[in-house]
């Protein structure tokens, strides 16, 4: 019986904790990083395809360039949030970032009347910004994969978790299935009333078996609702690029539609990764019942061998 309380009760909680650093390291890193680059993906091609607006049809005016430096604004705060979730060297696109930057302000604003010089300003940007490989997007593109490889090991059980739950549920079953042994036994062979002791063990054995197994149910459905969220988001900043590049018509639309879903989508993941402030409490409620669960049968049992010893003698 102390075997079995032992091993379900070790089982049990180092699962559960899994699935809750799973959780926490989703919403606190994973999640956010990988909303970062989408963000910062969609900033610099809006930035592009603004300041390349400004050159056609505001070449010259005062102030045209507002749009786009917000959007170059926009992407360096979320490189720069970036940086304090993910171990990743962001060192070589931030430097990236600052040439773009310097490149498309330089030939949208400071050499408007000097044609030649600003098309070579305006093709050093594009290059800067998807050249193969090293372009600031194919190696955001690089950035994102790993990060949503990240977020998907984090969002997934593998075959140790579900193992680790299976040994728990089987110990917890041993183990329900001994305390009703027992007390079978005490009523039935020993003409005892039902031990206290060993029915409160036996509800909390079922408990332990069923409400940390519910919890980890819901933990887990979270997990895989924000991981689809998470590769929708992906998915709106690829074939967004896709699209613009095909189809130059209502690109702005596109690009601000495409903002405003990876926003929407970025807070239906957090919500979806904040209800579980419980978690917490459903682990130390495990640990204490776990303890309980080893100690009450050793008192119910210990308490009726020296009633019945001192009654024999």
């Amino acid at each position: 019986m102390a075997l079995a309380a032992v091993v379900a009760v070790t089982a049990l909680l180092v699962s559960y904790r899994e699935v809750a650093l799973s959780a926490d390291g989703l919403r606190s890193q994973a999640a956010p990083a990988v909303q970062d680059v989408a963000a910062t993906r969609l900033a610099l091609l809006r930035a592009d395809w603004e300041a390349n607006w400004v050159k056609e049809n505001l070449n010259g005016v005062p102030a045209a360039g507002e749009s786009y430096q917000s959007q170059l604004s926009a992407a360096d705060q979320s490189l720069s949030r970036l940086a304090e979730r993910t171990s990743d060297d962001l060192g070589t696109i931030n430097g990236l970032l600052d040439s773009y930057g310097t490149s498309i302000t330089d030939g949208a604003l400071y050499y408007h009347d000097d044609r030649p010089i600003q098309d070579q300003k305006f093709r050093e940007a594009g290059s800067l910004l998807i050249r193969s490989d090293v372009g600031l997007v194919p190696r955001l593109d690089k950035l994102q994969n790993g990060q949503m490889d990240r977020a998907e090991r984090l969002a997934t059980m593998g075959a140790l978790g579900y193992t680790g739950w299976v040994v728990a549920e089987l110990a917890l079953l041993v183990l329900a299935l001994t305390l009703l042994s027992a007390l079978w036994v005490l009523r039935d062979r020993c003409g005892r009333d039902y031990n206290p002791w060993l029915l409160s063990s036996l509800v909390l054995t079922v408990a332990l078996a069923v409400v940390p197994l519910l919890a980890m149910t819901v933990t887990q459905r979270h997990l895989d609702n924000a991981r689809d969220k998470l590769t929708a988001i992906t998915t709106v900043a690829k074939q967004t690029e896709r699209e613009t590049k095909v189809d130059t018509t209502d690109a702005r639309v596109r690009l601000d539609g495409a903002q405003t879903r990876v926003s929407k989508t970025s807070q239906e993941v957090r919500k979806e990764l904040s209800a579980h402030e419980w978690q917490n409490s459903v682990y130390y409620g495990a640990l204490g019942g776990g303890i309980l669960v080893f100690l009450l049968p050793a008192t119910g049992i210990g308490r009726r061998l020296n009633a019945d010893y001192w009654r024999a003698r």
